[in-house]
């Protein structure tokens, strides 16, 4: 008798019938491990296993000479009593605070604007995106004649209102306000997008509603868009804590390619304090630690900046 004349109970009591043929079992059950162990692989690879090696090294004295020699926690207690170590900490949350705040608050109003009806709406939403295609190196190039001291434009609009020229790579602050508006140059049309991607899963039901009961736009905008683009920000927020604290590109390419942040260190990033120390010093173990305590650094930021977020969702 085949299994289609069969009742429909009888049918699905002979399917879960233990005699199944030991391939189908094995589809079943092995199949989506199958297929997802090729990410599995490549992050043990290319993630845990590089993190694992690094914290290894961070244990050791080793230079390039072949030196291994055992250090324990040296390193670490080398780098918390070490200035230009944490010179490198404060330029970086610096940079990383003068760079985040504006472009995010830039990015969300530019989001809030492209989420409107308008004529060629597609094209200029896509032409936010063009910094982030721009090369680093480019970026580099023409920001760095914006800043120059003797004939930067930037010096000459500030010329208009009486300031006098500013160096902007031989003082600290300013050399940090140069770098951030790099940054916020390249990623702020980026992190728009995401805000626009966000904004468009919000039902449009909610602010009919509310223009209806009387609510203004700038009303909807806070009482629906902000906390309904939560997980966005969330998103979007350790995103930008993570490139801003291993911020490397940009500070370097300022300085002609040169880790040393300029003359005193006045714009050098942890980073490129890593760099420095693991291919100019080739001090790896140190280099390694320095790798870790930046990890820990990251891990702190993403934590306060995610409490801040939610609480600005209205969550507890």
């Amino acid at each position: 008798m085949s299994l289609d004349t069969l009742p429909r109970t009888q049918r699905r009591d002979r399917r879960l019938r233990p005699g199944r043929p030991w391939r189908s079992t094995l589809d079943v059950k092995a199949m989506p491990y199958a297929l997802v162990s090729p990410y599995f692989l490549l992050f043990t690879a290319f993630g845990l296993f590089p993190l694992a090696f690094t914290l290894w090294y961070s244990l050791y004295d080793y230079d390039l000479a072949g030196t291994v020699e055992w250090t324990g926690l040296g390193n670490y207690a080398k780098l918390l009593t070490d200035e230009n170590f944490w010179n490198a900490v404060a330029n970086t949350v610096g940079i990383f605070l003068l760079a985040t705040i504006p472009q995010l608050l830039l990015a969300l109003l530019l989001a809030n604007a492209l989420n409107k009806r308008f004529k060629l709406r597609l094209a200029i939403r896509m032409s936010v995106l063009l910094p982030l295609v721009t090369s680093v190196v480019a970026v580099a190039v023409v920001f760095t004649q914006l800043y120059a001291r003797d004939w930067g434009l930037v010096n000459w609009v500030l010329g208009w209102f009486g300031v006098d020229h500013v160096n902007w790579r031989a003082e600290r602050f300013p050399s940090w306000i140069a770098i951030a508006t790099m940054v916020d140059w390249r990623w702020t049309g980026y992190n728009a997008i995401i805000f626009l991607a966000g904004m468009q899963t919000i039902p449009r039901d909610l602010y009919e509603a509310a223009a209806i009961d009387g609510a203004s736009r700038r009303r909807q905008f806070w009482q629906i868009t902000l906390p309904m683009l939560r997980p966005t920000m969330v998103f979007v927020v350790l995103n930008s804590t993570i490139g801003g604290l291993t911020l490397f590109s940009e500070p370097t390419t300022f300085s002609n390619g040169n880790v040393d942040g300029g003359s005193q260190g006045q714009f050098q990033t942890v980073a490129m304090f890593i760099v420095k120390q693991g291919f100019r010093e080739f001090d790896y173990g140190y280099a390694a630690a320095a790798a870790w305590l930046l990890f820990l650094l990251i891990l702190i930021g993403a934590l306060i900046n995610f409490l801040l977020v939610r609480r600005i969702g209205g969550t507890t």
